[in-house]
């Protein structure tokens, strides 16, 4: 019958379509068949599939006869797609997949009736729009990016650039191409079958390296499927990297920087052309290293034991350069300064970064001491952006090495600064001028600091459930990202101080060299002299030297390890300073912090210019009775800070005095639903200190005389400027210069 037939197109139509998911989904599987094999098998799997539903269904048949053909129809289409969907690895929760099920297997229930019942135009027509429309919303809720919660911050403080007193008037925009032309080229083994880059394009080939004692874990199917996609194994891993070198003379700084954990098959290496080409042209040498062959793939993660092996592959590409630049038959003899070098990493390649300098300097391989070092280079910086700090099962200790940190506010991915945690594990044991700095950025991804990872951190299927609205837009996350880094290089490289300031009030250049945003910079020097850390010890009575500690009228007071997002630890202690004076400050129970200090505590520093803090918004719900609603002015955190000498000289000075206001807290909302939200991510913000940085002529005497800043006896924290506040403290330092 005409009825009949209707119905044996539309399961030719349904089976049409689970055999195209299918094919779509094996031919992005990256088996290392050619791509129509795999889309022809997802062709055969997606029909047999959906065959073997409807037949399980006819089966059971006699208990459904009394169910109307249409919406026995709609059931088997809706069990092949909710088997096809978990196959394929959906990970909505339960309460967004199952109703959103539902939803599907109505609109198909309801269109399919509205097609074929008899009876009123008008009702069948309705039964076919209805659902059609609440299709039509959904489709366009999941592919929508979101909207922002809290635009009110934004809003208010955008566009207000900060006075600074440190960045001198002269300094030139770091992120403008420099006067040097750019060559562009690939070096490589030769043996990549999936890129002609790495293959028949290279300009100078590279020998292979073992990594077997490295990666034991590549076996199995991460061996088996790795192979045939690339054609080499472990034992045979390239050496390849994409160039960006300065045209002239040299030699040239060399900076080496390499990608993150993204899709094996989705190669990474290229989408940190916007640095290379930004640093070659100021007169680097700058190479990104291809690692995606270790990288995640449908055969398996992984899951960070690889990690040494990022490491050791920067360092077999610093020992190429070595040889090339040694080797006076060579074109590239005498291009690079060996002397100075810089590692960069994103994501994974953030830790790898901090691993390979300490891989640097070892005589064996930690882990299996068969595998003999002989690095030794002469690295000078650390920049890691968006880095875990986890992924390692050892922990590195940094030491006499620049260090810089990058992270996003709106990173999904890695949604704390883990970054914070190598910086303050670093130390400085020499006299040489060192500096380790960190830029929080509001607003930011993880993936938008690779231009061709995109605005989504997460892929697959829980990429549509993600807030991207409120992400500011690549161009100017890499703008952002090319001012600090190559600020970094400047100061590192040709030992330009003046760009280290922009780590202390980046907010001061936001409009002219800084996209529209907040930035939130952590600074510090091997100048500095440390006051008071709050890493001691857990009595709250004493500090640093011998320092005694006496605090009054706090409603808050306590040393805690501050905490993630998602409730990890950030390994650093920091002082949480709350007080509350109801509708206005009274002078006659002012909330203060008093450091009575030894005289010896400030003898060992020569010469005073700056003492610096750091200070960061606490959690409104610390504060007895009080609540996040209540935090109406959180944005105006502000408190005297006061020192007196050993003969009695008080000065004092206001925190904001230092050229910049502490900035608003800074609330993120990683996807489209609050409920999913607080599920992965538990806080709609995680706690960020900033450096302030307090020139000693901004303190005023209260009286005749001079302050000795080599005898101080005192430091106060007076808490006078707004009713109600709480605040993080941490590193009170005195400093010889930034």
């Amino acid at each position: 019958t005409m009825e009949n037939q209707f119905y044996s197109r539309l399961h030719i139509v349904f089976a049409g379509l689970s055999a195209f998911v299918f094919s779509f989904w094996l031919y992005h599987f990256g088996t290392g068949w050619p791509a129509w094999l795999n889309a022809f098998l997802g062709v055969v799997l997606g029909a047999l599939a959906y065959g073997v539903f409807a037949l399980l269904w006819s089966l059971l048949g006699k208990a459904w006869q009394w169910l109307p053909e249409e919406l026995r129809l709609a059931l088997i289409t809706i069990s092949a797609c909710l088997v096809t969907v978990k196959i394929l690895g959906l990970n909505w929760p339960d309460y967004l997949y199952y109703p959103a099920a539902l939803v599907v297997f109505l609109v198909f229930a309801l269109t399919l009736w509205g097609f074929t019942a008899k009876g009123k135009k008008a009702g069948r027509v309705l039964a076919v729009l209805l659902p059609l429309v609440a299709l039509a919303w959904g489709v366009n809720w999941v592919i929508s990016e979101g909207s922002d919660p809290f635009p009110d911050v934004e809003v208010s403080r955008a566009g207000e650039a900060a006075t600074t007193l440190f960045l001198a008037e002269n300094v030139a925009n770091p992120g403008k191409k420099g006067q040097y032309m750019v060559k562009q080229f690939t070096y490589g083994s030769g043996n990549d079958q999936q890129r002609s880059e790495y293959n028949e394009s290279v300009l100078y080939k590279t020998p292979t390296v073992n990594a077997k004692r490295l990666l034991p874990e590549w076996k199995g199917k991460k061996k088996k499927w790795r192979e045939r996609y690339w054609g080499f194994g472990v034992e045979a891993f390239p050496l390849n990297g994409r160039v960006y070198l300065p045209v002239g003379e040299g030699p040239f700084p060399l900076a080496l920087i390499v990608h993150g954990n993204h899709s094996m098959i989705d190669y990474s290496d290229g989408g940190y052309a916007y640095l290379g080409e930004l640093l070659a042209s100021r007169g680097v040498i700058v190479v990104s290293v291809d690692e995606n062959f270790i990288n995640g793939h449908w055969s398996g993660d992984f899951m960070g034991k690889e990690m040494p092996t990022r490491a050791w592959l920067l360092l077999k590409h610093l020992e190429q350069w070595k040889k090339w630049t040694d080797d006076d038959t060579h074109e590239l003899y005498g291009k690079a300064d060996m002397e100075l070098i810089i590692l960069m990493g994103h994501s994974r390649g953030g830790e790898a970064v901090s691993i390979a300098a300490a891989f640097n300097q070892l005589p064996y391989f930690p882990d299996d001491a068969r595998e003999q070092f002989n690095f030794g280079f002469a690295i000078r910086g650390i920049v890691s952006i968006a880095p875990t700090d986890y992924r390692y099962h050892r922990q590195m200790d940094l030491k006499d090495v620049n260090y810089l940190s990058l992270q996003g506010s709106y990173d999904a991915d890695e949604t704390s600064f883990w970054g914070l945690r190598p910086y303050h594990r670093l130390q400085f044991g020499d006299s040489t001028n060192f500096f380790k700095a960190g830029v929080y950025i509001h607003r930011a991804n993880h993936g938008q600091f690779n231009s061709s990872w995109g605005r989504s951190d997460f892929g697959g299927t829980f990429a549509p459930l993600l807030n991207t609205e409120p992400i500011m837009p690549g161009e100017d996350q890499r703008q952002a990202a090319q001012v600090f880094i190559s600020a970094f290089a400047e100061a590192v490289f040709n030992d330009n101080p003046a760009y280290r300031s922009l780590f202390v009030a980046p907010q001061a250049v936001v409009g002219s060299y800084l996209p529209q945003g907040f930035y939130l910079g952590h600074f510090s020097n091997s100048k500095h002299h440390p006051i008071q850390d709050f890493e001691e010890d857990i009595n709250l009575a004493t500090g640093r030297d011998g320092a005694q500690i006496l605090a009054n009228h706090l409603a808050v007071w306590r040393e805690e390890t501050l905490s993630s997002r998602d409730g990890g630890s950030i390994e650093n202690n920091v002082l949480v300073a709350g007080w509350d004076y109801g509708e206005e400050v009274k002078s006659d129970s002012i909330a203060t912090y008093n450091l009575r200090l030894p005289i010896s505590s400030s003898e060992k520093i020569d010469t005073v210019t700056h003492l610096l803090l750091d200070v960061g918004h606490g959690r409104w719900t610390d504060l007895p009775g009080r609540s996040d609603d209540d935090a109406t002015d959180d944005r105006a955190l502000d408190f005297r800070i006061e020192v007196q000498d050993s003969s009695g000289v008080v000065a004092s000075t206001l925190l904001s005095k230092s050229g910049h206001s502490p900035q608003p807290v800074l609330r993120a909302r990683f996807t489209k639903l609050e409920r999913l939200d607080k599920e992965r991510f538990d806080q709609e913000y995680e706690p960020q200190l900033e450096t302030f940085a307090l020139p000693i002529h901004l303190f005023q005497t209260q009286q005749e005389g001079t302050i000795h800043w080599q005898q101080l006896t005192q430091i106060r924290l007076i808490f006078d400027q707004s009713p109600v506040s709480i605040a993080l403290i941490d590193d009170i330092r005195l400093t010889s210069g930034l």
